[in-house]
């Protein structure tokens, strides 16, 4: 998304998980997506490409939010929240987990918080769209559809909006067209 939103062209490459191309183990040897190759430089953490991008141009900029708040959600998200959400979304992986508390260690570590924010703000930071909305964005998505009618059920009507302005947006939908997959 911030590729788009600042701009910038680039060849996009879906690769299969269990199939990933040589091509790309060579370039990024742990393996994971997305890998950013640009300018020689090998990019290949979701941060790490937000910021070049948003370094290359920033129109509505974006960046413009107190950065120790920035940096203390996106922490609390890629950080604890980041490992409740696979335990929540691959059970099977964490048998001894009851599914409950992971719940609602998810609830009350990220999804409350956030829903008491956005009741008093359009977004995370304020009224316009930052980068840590972006940046946090596409978790919230992937908790939302795990089960969708039990996250439909919860008390969370704030996020539930914000989660609903991102996935209804002209640059979310302007990114998710589908790609054939890329071999070697």
């Amino acid at each position: 998304m911030t590729l788009k939103y600042a701009s910038i062209e680039y060849e996009h490459r879906e690769i299969e998980f269990r199939n990933k191309p040589q091509a790309m183990l060579l370039l990024s040897p742990k393996g994971t997506v997305p890998v950013l190759c640009v300018d020689g430089r090998v990019l290949d953490q979701s941060l790490d490409i937000m910021r070049w991008a948003l370094e290359k141009a920033d129109p509505d900029d974006w960046r413009g939010v107190d950065e120790s708040i920035s940096q203390a959600w996106v922490e609390r998200n890629d950080g604890p929240f980041k490992v409740l959400l696979d335990q929540y979304k691959y059970p099977n992986r964490f048998p001894q987990l009851n599914q409950d508390d992971v719940l609602n260690g998810a609830i009350d570590l990220m999804l409350d918080p956030m829903d008491h924010l956005l009741r008093s703000s359009t977004y995370l930071l304020g009224n316009k769209i930052s980068w840590v909305d972006v940046a946090i964005f596409p978790f919230i998505r992937q908790f939302a559809a795990v089960n969708p009618q039990r996250f439909e059920d919860m008390p969370l009507t704030s996020l539930k909006k914000w989660l609903q302005q991102h996935l209804e947006s002209e640059l979310f939908n302007a990114v998710m067209d589908k790609h054939p997959t890329w071999t070697d």
